[in-house]
């Protein structure tokens, strides 16, 4: 048995194993993150701890120096960015990043939380829209704080957040190709069940209401922010005698696939067909032609994210939510649009 937790002063841990009817031992394995208790035992333990107002004491052995930045994916580029960002705060802080893929992109897998309590990082960083009330009760009770880096929605207000204008984004990516006189503007944003996709298509639909274009709901298509989902649906879009002059995709690696599409059916970027992208990923500064797109600051949501791990007694409260500017960057994969007997004119590009 741990001698490094205390309960509060009306009431000792034995007299909580007492009244959960569970041996001292038990109630050192709820404490400590142990597995080999059962999910009714743990709940019992956890509800009467709450309630009696259990506390670690600071005496207690010391967390690991480490940040646990967790995330359904690791293997693109937009996850790199957030690793970049929260490896630039922890290294300032003397802490280490440990990585761990689980769950979907909605939350983490349910035996997650058994690891992280077991390994007790200074804080975890959380790449998903929502987190299961038991999870956040779990590492509240633990003292672990979290944060959720939320480019893909809007979390429960309890839970403390780092998101980016994606409304807007999408609203400064249409109006810059009506703004060039495009009036067939399709749109692949990203999965229909993200709020972040939902909120682009939104931003999409308001520049086309202001430049007084109809809207056609053929040119609207939910992708997977994934280069393949890009290319399927630009290569359907692309093949009737009513193809779209311009493209805005909800990611920069969609961007790419609407780029392949438009090779294949005989279209030159920016002449025949303009592209918008999304995220600015550093790839997209090198692909053919540099693609014009939406700066999201993934980097930059994944430090100041990290920031708060850091500073939990931050007085604007543990429900913090901030949201970070997103910007146009212009390059040369947008033009005016073609006019017949007329040349096409490119947009402009970024130094």
């Amino acid at each position: 048995m741990h001698g490094e937790v205390e309960v509060g002063a009306r009431v000792t841990l034995a007299e909580v194993a007492k009244e959960a009817g569970v041996s001292l031992p038990t109630v050192s394995k709820v404490l400590n993150g142990r597995s080999d208790v059962s999910s009714l035992t743990r709940a019992r333990v956890e509800r009467l701890l709450e309630f009696h107002g259990y506390r670690r004491r600071t005496s207690g052995p010391p967390r690991s120096p480490l940040v646990e930045l967790v995330l359904h994916e690791l293997d693109s580029v937009w996850a790199m960015e957030l690793v970049r960002g929260v490896e630039n705060v922890t290294k300032a802080n003397r802490a280490t990043v440990v990585l761990t893929r689980s769950g979907t992109r909605h939350a983490p897998a349910p035996g997650w939380i058994e690891g992280v309590l077991r390994r007790r990082p200074l804080g975890v960083v959380l790449v998903f829209s929502s987190l299961p009330a038991e999870v956040k009760h779990r590492l509240g009770s633990r003292g672990i704080p979290f944060v959720i880096v939320d480019p893909a929605g809007d979390p429960d207000p309890d839970v403390p957040s780092v998101g980016s204008a994606n409304w807007a984004g999408g609203l400064a990516a249409t109006r810059h190709l009506t703004d060039h006189g495009h009036e067939r503007v399709a749109i692949i944003t990203g999965p229909e069940d993200m709020l972040c996709s939902l909120a682009r298509l939104d931003g999409y639909r308001s520049a086309m209401t202001m430049a007084g274009l109809t809207l056609d709901p053929r040119l609207v298509r939910f992708g997977d922010f994934q280069v393949r989902g890009g290319f399927e649906h630009a290569m359907d879009l692309l093949a009737g005698p009513r193809r779209p002059t311009a493209v805005f995709a909800g990611s920069d690696l969609q961007a790419l696939g609407v780029l392949e599409a438009a090779r294949l059916r005989g279209l030159s970027v920016p002449e025949d067909l303009s592209v918008v992208g999304y995220d600015d990923v550093p790839p997209a500064q090198w692909s053919s032609p540099p693609l014009t797109t939406v700066h999201q600051p993934l980097r930059h949501m994944a430090e100041e994210a990290t920031r708060m791990l850091f500073r939990p007694d931050d007085p604007r409260g543990a429900a913090q939510r901030m949201e970070l500017a997103t910007h146009l960057v212009v390059r040369q994969s947008t033009a005016r649009r073609r006019q017949r007997g007329v040349a096409t004119e490119t947009v402009g590009a970024d130094a």
